[in-house]
């Protein structure tokens, strides 16, 4: 898979961007991005992330690992230049969902995690997944986004639904019982168009 960034604003929300993520250690004066996403995922917030009891040298070492497969990668997402969110993309067919569904030519997997906010901001759990879609989408091979959240993540369900995702059916993974989900580049479309950007 290519890497590929993406910025968009909002009129509301503001400046949202992608970058790849780097998993290498921090330096002196610089946290690192693993430091960083560290303090996320084990936030109580993300527990559906499942990494609540996660080390630093976990979060490293999971972000190292993924930032070598071919398969899988992670971006920071950033909001007026700072972090703010973390997105995941994969090939369904090879990581994660190998074996488990229906698989057509054009599909990626996708995970998104918003950072706990200090202060909330209305819509901007909302702007980050529409961002995350738009990021996926502006690869012209990208004919449908795939996810698969935990059956009990309604919050999520939600989010999924509002831009365009139909669910297809629960399915059993190792870690959980999951809601198998898609969208198609035209449901995005049609589920976003007249959105204020």
């Amino acid at each position: 898979m290519t890497s590929r960034t993406s910025t968009t604003s909002t009129k509301q929300i503001g400046t949202l961007a992608v970058r790849p993520m780097d998993p290498s250690p921090g330096t002196a004066g610089r946290r690192s991005d693993a430091e960083v996403v560290h303090g996320w995922v084990t936030h109580p917030r993300s527990a559906f992330w499942m990494m609540g009891d996660a080390r630093l040298e976990d979060v490293e070492r999971e972000y190292m690992a993924i930032a070598a497969h071919p398969h899988h990668d992670a971006f920071i997402g950033l909001h007026e230049g700072e972090p703010a969110f973390l997105m995941e993309r994969y090939d369904p067919t090879e990581v994660e969902l190998k074996g488990l569904y229906e698989a057509e030519p054009g599909d990626v997997g996708m995970h998104f995690l918003v950072a706990p906010p200090e202060k909330p901001v209305h819509g901007f759990t909302r702007a980050v997944i529409t961002t995350v879609m738009e990021t996926l989408f502006a690869d012209p091979r990208v004919r449908r986004v795939v996810v698969e959240p935990d059956v009990t993540n309604t919050a999520v369900h939600a989010l999924n639904k509002a831009v365009g995702f139909e669910t297809v059916r629960e399915i059993t993974k190792p870690e959980k019982q999951a809601l198998l989900s898609t969208c198609t580049r035209e449901q995005f479309e049609a589920a976003t168009t007249g959105d204020h950007r």
